[in-house]
């Protein structure tokens, strides 16, 4: 089984990875303890006086002392995440199309798989993941695959970093090191506590994925055009080995999942 650390909330193991998302569970009011709510402290008993003496009066809080909810005012509402500008496609595909990587199709170096996008939401924070499957389309393991808390594959040869230019994450791929049993890489953008946040990807825009290789000039890129509120994961693309050839899969094609639901698809063990 692999173990996930949460991005924002420091290193958590297997047993926590499927509350990722998940809101935590609160017990029920009874029927008693609603009408407790917002009544105010019980005052004090005043203390009885010997007969002739001067009582005081008991001072009282009146109704208009309870503090009003806070609220926050629209000006310190965050804004949306700052822009950032597209990059130049030069050899553009459009959803479903498939292309090799190379003339001949083999690759003898490293390429750069290049993810970009841009939101709408303040909220809305996309990840990177990629997942290194075998002939029979599960991962090798546990640990073949990348995201934010497991940023290098078992063989040495994928890496993710995040990025300051134009482009938000990268994942470089040599394949000196891919291991032989590895036929294709699955590239995922998954939405931060999507569930949690109430989140999806018609909060996205200018998503892309380009491949670059050693030389840096672009093979293939492919800019997404269609957005769906019912999806928090988007299988962007893929590239895989076909006959000796290593060629790009443009999918485009989302599913309402987590990165706990995304595990379990690839196959990767998730404990319940």
């Amino acid at each position: 089984m692999i173990t996930i650390a949460m991005k924002s909330k420091g290193c958590v193991d297997r047993n926590s990875l499927l509350s990722i998302n998940h809101s935590r569970r609160q017990d029920a009011l009874s029927a008693g303890s609603i009408n407790t709510l917002n009544r105010p402290a019980t005052q004090p008993r005043p203390r009885t006086q010997p007969t002739g003496s001067v009582v005081p009066p008991v001072r009282t809080t009146p109704s208009a002392a309870v503090p009003p909810a806070r609220t926050t005012p629209p000006a310190s509402i965050p804004a949306a995440p700052a822009r950032r500008k597209l990059p130049a496609f030069q050899k553009p595909v459009q959803k479903g199309q498939k292309l090799p990587l190379s003339a001949d199709g083999t690759i003898s170096g490293t390429l750069k798989a290049c993810f970009g996008w841009n939101t709408s939401h303040p909220e809305c924070d996309a990840d990177v993941s990629a997942f290194l499957l075998g002939a029979d389309g599960k991962v090798l393991g546990d640990s073949w695959f990348l995201f934010y808390g497991q940023t290098e594959s078992p063989d040495k040869s994928c890496h993710l970093q995040t990025q300051s230019g134009t482009d938000r994450e990268v994942i470089c791929i040599d394949f000196q090191k891919l291991h032989k049993n590895v036929k294709k890489i699955v590239f995922v953008l998954t939405i931060n506590e999507a569930f949690t946040k109430q989140l999806h990807f018609g909060m996205m825009q200018d998503a892309y994925v380009r491949i670059l290789n050693d030389r840096n000039t672009e093979c293939v890129s492919f800019r997404m055009s269609e957005y769906y509120s019912n999806v928090i994961s988007m299988m962007i693309g893929e590239i895989y080995e076909y006959n000796g050839s290593w060629k790009f899969h443009a999918v485009g094609n989302g599913v309402a999942k987590d990165l706990a639901g995304l595990c379990a698809l690839y196959g990767v063990e998730v404990s319940d």
